[in-house]
């Protein structure tokens, strides 16, 4: 489970979309302008040809990502149920008092004003399974952490 990927059907096709317009008219449009710039002379000076390669470099790296996003995807529904899950907008309060309302998920299914946190950060693995009002401590890079879950419903399409 700590390799999947919760999205909503929306981000799903949202990314495949995405993938095959990189993968057809991006590579196309890419080997275009790699051309058109090698035509223009010498290579070891040629600031065209080498913005032309890094860009091509960058698409292909985002079709790798994308590639990879999609192949380790759940996709479905939010669960619902009292359970945390991926997939749910979460609202914790720490120590100090300080509330945090976010997506536990991807960042694709990301809405305007809601942070999102990762299933597989440290955060994120600490509140896979837990309820609301149970206290979740987990290590993270910068220290030890406690926070108590408040609120958690299913992300609003």
């Amino acid at each position: 489970m700590s390799d999947q990927i919760w999205l909503s059907q929306a981000a799903y096709d949202r990314l495949s979309a995405e993938l095959h317009e990189l993968t057809t008219v991006g590579r196309e449009q890419a080997s275009k302008a790699i051309e058109v710039a090698r035509a223009h002379g010498d290579l070891t000076e040629n600031a065209e040809y080498d913005s032309a390669k890094e860009e091509q470099g960058k698409m292909e790296g985002r079709i790798r990502q994308l590639q990879e996003m999609l192949r380790v995807a759940k996709v479905g529904e939010a669960p619902s149920g009292d359970a945390v899950a991926a997939g749910m907008v979460i609202t914790t309060v720490d120590d100090d008092g300080d509330e945090s309302t976010f997506l536990l998920g991807s960042r694709e299914d990301r809405v305007e004003g809601i942070g999102v946190v990762s299933a597989q950060s440290p955060l994120g693995k600490a509140l896979l399974g837990r309820k609301i009002g149970d206290e979740v401590s987990y290590h993270a890079p910068a220290g030890t952490f406690t926070v108590t879950i408040t609120h958690a419903k299913p992300l609003a399409s």
